[in-house]
């Protein structure tokens, strides 16, 4: 449904069930757990769609070993099981990340864990080989009756050495264990998202929209693209922004229903490093190590570059939030202690970026305290204005169990049932996902029209979804993008069915051209004119999002002007995604 047609048709009808404030990744898996119950629900993201904290995680997807010593079992256990579904439902975007821990000590952390576990110490220790052996047990415990990958093992020294020859030689032994890694985090928003909107509720969602109070009571929702303004009336809203419920919280609630703060989120920064040696080092293993502070870092091969973070720092407006020059000092500083015979160059960092964990408000002066867990609180009006739940905290991992815990709380407060379970539910690109990749390609290949290796491609961008952008390619001609592998048709069928609105969206969420270091200026310049094409920007227009792209760049990620010029190539005349005649 267009932009245009949501928002007649919330001026026609503007009573909602439910309106979700925040379109992360939690708010998004709300809105569909309601819309597959029946509801009538409207998503407002105030600017893109898995744009704040949800585009700015670590890339695991993973249980939180490091939590257990905070004793925060449930959520291990919770984070495990989701993990394991999310390897099943979305197996186009989740993928098994074998994961080493070197080790320096044998006995140390012992005293200190449990310390730590009784709340008597706020201070990270290092943990030697008896305590991370404990964690690891537990680990294997707790997906015993699952069992989808293997249990850890310990290596010695020598052994280690062996098949890690650049890690510190300091170390006393490793252990390695299993999680799993997220490829397109953004994307799979996109999915969870339009599984919500074809059902048949009457459910709609607004990027780059916001709702605030209006002056003499209600709501009134303002389009933040057209400008357009009209009433809306929700029986209940929720809050999913995370990092922002608190400001969110001011433009919702009566002044008398405000509470005190519910967030105190901290920022992780991480950097994307384009190193062969450093990516080679690693052997298709994360390193989860602990700097030498004892503050956990980690690093593992991603799309061709190495991804490593992160730091935990204490932030009071979340829409400042960046990778500081002293972050990015203490992650290469922590990335020398663990490789110490790699040098990374500064212009090997690709791309940086930092995002804040929406923690519970705490006063714990050690952040690592500060519970990682989920829960939902909701803040009753006066009468005649509808009650906010509020969704605080939350890891990336535990998503889905978040959303059905809130939609439970919400159903039950409108007196409804639910009526679809999720926790088996395949997404996009992972419904009716093949056994033989390979084959499948070879296959969409000989129904469309397109070239095999162009269906491979899709296939790793997509999962199965890619047949329906290898249709539109396969309509009529194509032309070429300078970034080898995609095309305008492929471009056009993000913007007119994903809700792309600005240059962003697409290079940084839609694709992942940005966050790989694959973007050059002139693929810049060849989407933002098919975008300025598609949305019939004048040329004033177009250079006004050329300037806003730039600056974001170059403030939030660290990739200039120049930066992109440098990674230019010729430009192809041919584009193999042109459909066969005859």
């Amino acid at each position: 449904m267009k932009r245009e047609e949501i928002l007649d048709g919330l001026r026609q009808s503007p009573n909602v069930d439910v309106c979700v404030i925040g379109g992360g990744i939690n708010g998004i898996s709300v809105f569909r757990e309601l819309a597959l119950q029946g509801l009538k629900v409207l998503l407002v993201e105030k600017h893109d769609y898995c744009s704040g904290a949800s585009s700015a995680l670590s890339r695991m997807v993973h249980g939180g070993l490091r939590y257990l010593e905070n004793g925060e079992f449930k959520l291990v256990q919770e984070s495990l099981v989701e993990r394991d579904r999310l390897l099943r439902n979305a197996p186009h975007y989740i993928a098994p990340l074998p994961t080493t821990v070197p080790v320096f000590d044998i006995f140390s952390g012992l005293a200190n864990g449990v310390v730590r576990f009784l709340g008597l110490s706020r201070r990270p220790s290092r943990r030697g080989a008896v305590a991370v052996k404990a964690g690891l047990s537990i680990y294997d415990f707790l997906t015993r009756k699952r069992a989808l990958m293997p249990r850890h093992q310990f290596r010695g020294r020598r052994t280690t050495l062996s098949k890690w020859p650049a890690l510190n030689p300091d170390i006393k032994s490793s252990a390695t264990y299993f999680d799993a890694w997220v490829s397109h985090p953004e994307r799979l928003g996109i999915e969870l998202l339009q599984d919500g909107l074809a059902t048949e509720s009457g459910s709609v969602a607004l990027n780059y929209a916001e709702l605030r109070r209006a002056e003499g009571g209600g709501y009134r929702l303002a389009d933040r693209i057209g400008g357009a303004s009209l009433a809306l009336e929700p029986a209940l809203i929720v809050n999913a922004t995370g990092g922002w419920i608190d400001i969110a919280n001011q433009t919702l609630l009566s002044p008398e229903a405000r509470p005190e703060p519910l967030i105190g989120g901290t920022k992780g920064s991480h950097l994307i490093i384009d190193n062969a040696d450093l990516r080679d080092a690693l052997a298709g293993h994360m390193i989860y190590y602990e700097n030498e502070d004892g503050r956990i870092c980690i690093l593992f091969p991603y799309l061709g570059k190495v991804l490593v973070g992160s730091t935990d720092i204490r932030v009071d407006d979340p829409a400042t939030v960046r990778c500081e020059a002293d972050e990015r000092d203490y992650i290469l500083q922590s990335l020398a202690f663990v490789l110490p015979g790699i040098a990374i160059q500064r212009e090997q960092i690709v791309f940086q970026f930092s995002g804040v964990r929406p923690l519970p408000a705490s006063t714990d002066s050690f952040t690592g305290r500060i519970p990682r867990d989920h829960f939902c609180t909701v803040l009753e009006q006066a009468e005649g204005d509808p009650p906010v739940l509020c969704m605080i905290g939350g890891k990336w991992t535990t998503f889905r169990s978040f959303g059905a815990l809130a939609a439970e709380m919400t159903l039950g407060r409108l007196g409804r049932k639910r009526r679809i379970e999720t926790s088996e539910r395949p997404i996009g690109g992972g419904r009716k996902y093949p056994s033989d990749k390979a084959r499948w390609s070879v296959t969409l290949a000989q129904r469309t029209g397109i070239s095999s290796e162009r269906a491979a491609e899709l296939f790793d961008r997509y999962g199965t979804e890619a047949e329906k952008i290898a249709v539109l390619i396969a309509a009529g001609p194509d032309v070429a993008m300078p970034k080898p592998g995609y095309s305008v048709r492929e471009l056009q069928f993000l913007i007119r069915n994903e809700a792309a609105e600005h240059l962003d969206d697409l290079l940084l969420r839609r694709t992942t051209l940005a966050v790989s270091g694959e973007l050059s200026l002139d693929m810049m310049d060849a989407v933002l004119d098919v975008l300025a094409q598609e949305k019939r920007w004048t040329m004033e227009q177009r250079a006004s999002e050329r300037d806003r792209f730039l600056t974001l760049l170059s403030e939030r990620h660290g990739v200039d002007e120049d930066m992109l010029s440098a990674r230019n190539e010729p430009r192809s005349t041919k584009c193999d995604t042109t459909a066969r005649s005859g």
